[in-house]
């Protein structure tokens, strides 16, 4: 998978399974609409149009199936036929199984996803999901030679034109985003420290034109930020905040993603165990997938200002590092006494989300992390969590996720009752709460927020995104799609302001969602 070249085309031309394996993937009702002719070229003559029909008679999904045509060179895959109102009309996630599983070998290879066009986009970004980036086998080295893999839409239902340029450059920049956040969280600490990371940054400010703030080491502690500094001083490679920003002209607002980047975390001197540290690369797979997004969002076209900000830092061990009882002055002026070393994302997102109020003026902020563990207690190995001060904008990240396969559902948003869990005798608050058991996941949010202040005016959302950033080993660059839908009615793409759930297609989304949901029959 990691030398695969993915390629979305309008079509993808005639060609034998002999020649071009085949996988043909869709809803089993939708794949019945489908024309002979619209997908006889990629199949005949070694597949008729009877073994056509009657593999789509034999094929009965619970929740998905499958169908050889021929050999192994030709399959016709179904998704689930129904989903329920907190899953995706797409079915993104059994999408990325079917591709995994499913798609024939071989270096020249076609993928033909036939759905309705409301399910285009979160069904690009769950291919790409099927094809990370990242591996060091000693075998893919010895590849020089990249694969192929066509896909290629077939839409279905009233609007069923095919895609046309602006819309297919919109998923192919889409999936190399995901791609990108995914290669990021896959790549060991050995390979992706902070100096790394910065590296990353700065390749897509060079690709898109924009030079990169970047503050670190010893600057952090000088301007006041307490919190991305205490937490990397003890590692090897240099803690750093680093900002990019899109200022284009006629901007009405002001946009800033703040991401968690956490290249390993330990514990600190609360240090983990030895179940528990392997996969903490993962740990910056909110700034990896807001590196993506930028990179995708910005290249399709962005009206407002939009800046990425990237807090990094590697949670390490060492005689420098954070003590218990230590107490820190983050960015906000507000002190924290440190009571737990491995409750360390929100101390240097606290830093962020106040950058990104005091320097940048920021009307909207989103900060997005692997953040708790509990997340995958509250919300599952699926659904990011969302806390938010605006009971639109959690509506919204809800909507975002099902159009974009990014699933998201609510956290309890109630400051006045959780937020006394950080009482402390010492300091402004603790860094961790005093009982585990009393929603984790929200106080942990609100640790952020109190920052900003709960009066803050402006929109804050906070996306936890601990479990749905990996699948098993493998990172799935998950918060990319979300963060391109939930803002494209910003976004100069016709196919990003069709999936977003804000502004003037707010209804007419939610209206064909409900429609597909209510066509499925809900589980």
């Amino acid at each position: 998978m990691a030398n695969v070249v993915l390629e979305f085309k309008a079509s993808a031309g005639d060609s034998e399974p002999q020649n071009r394996p085949v996988l043909i993937v869709g809803q089993q009702a939708i794949l019945q609409q489908v024309n002979w002719s619209q997908i006889k070229g990629k199949l005949q003559p070694v597949v008729s149009k009877e073994t056509w029909q009657a593999a789509l008679g034999a094929l009965n999904p619970n929740p998905t199936d499958n169908c050889p045509l021929y050999l192994n060179l030709a399959t016709v895959a179904a998704l689930p036929s129904r989903v329920s109102r907190h899953n995706s009309p797409s079915s993104a996630h059994f999408l990325s199984r079917l591709v995994r599983s499913c798609l024939p070998g071989g270096n020249n290879r076609c993928i033909v996803m036939v759905c309705e066009r409301s399910d285009v986009f979160a069904s690009s970004c769950a291919i790409a999901r099927a094809f990370p980036i990242f591996s060091r086998r000693s075998s893919s080295s010895r590849r020089s030679e990249k694969k192929h893999v066509t896909v290629e839409f077939v839409i279905v239902g009233q609007e069923n034109s095919p895609l046309d340029v602006s819309e297919l450059k919109c998923l192919s920049n889409a999936a190399d985003g995901v791609r990108l956040a995914a290669r990021i969280v896959d790549t060991p600490c050995n390979e992706m420290n902070t100096d790394h990371f910065l590296d990353e940054v700065k390749a897509v400010g060079t690709e898109l034109g924009i030079t990169p703030v970047i503050i670190r080491g010893e600057e952090l502690k000088h301007r006041g930020f307490g919190g991305i500094y205490g937490v990397g001083k003890a590692a090897e490679h240099l803690p750093a905040l680093a900002v990019l920003s899109h200022t284009p002209d006629g901007a009405t607002q002001t946009i800033a993603w703040v991401g968690k980047g956490i290249v390993y975390d330990t514990g600190g001197l609360s240090i983990k165990g030895k179940t528990t540290m392997p996969g903490m690369k993962r740990d910056c797979g909110g700034a990896a997938a807001i590196l993506g997004a930028f990179k995708a969002t910005i290249k399709q076209g962005f009206k407002d200002n939009l800046h990425a900000v990237f807090c990094l830092a590697e949670n390490a061990v060492g005689p420098t590092a954070t003590r218990p009882d230590d107490i820190h002055t983050l960015y906000s002026g507000k002190t924290v006494e440190i009571n737990n070393t491995d409750a360390e994302g929100r101390l240097v997102l606290a830093d962020g989300v106040v950058y990104a109020s005091k320097d940048l003026s920021a009307d909207i902020i989103l900060d997005m992390a692997t953040l708790t563990g509990a997340q995958g207690i509250s919300t599952g190995k699926y659904h990011a969590a969302v806390m938010t001060n605006s009971e639109q904008w959690e509506v919204a990240c809800v909507r975002a996720g099902r159009s974009s396969g990014d699933l998201a559902h609510p956290l309890v948003f109630c400051p006045e009752l959780h937020f006394s869990e950080f009482t402390s005798a010492m300091a402004d608050m603790k860094n961790s709460v005093a009982d585990r058991e009393n929603a984790q996941s929200s106080c942990a949010g609100l640790f952020i927020g109190s920052h900003l202040g709960f009066d803050w005016p402006g929109v804050w959302v906070h996306v936890d995104i601990a479990s749905p950033v990996h699948a098993g080993e493998r990172a799935t660059g998950f918060g990319v799609a979300l963060l391109m839908a939930l803002f494209g009615q910003a976004s100069d793409d016709s196919l990003l302001n069709k999936v977003s759930p804000l502004g003037a297609a707010t209804n007419t989304s939610e209206d064909q969602m409900e429609r597909d949901c209510k066509r499925r029959r809900l589980v």
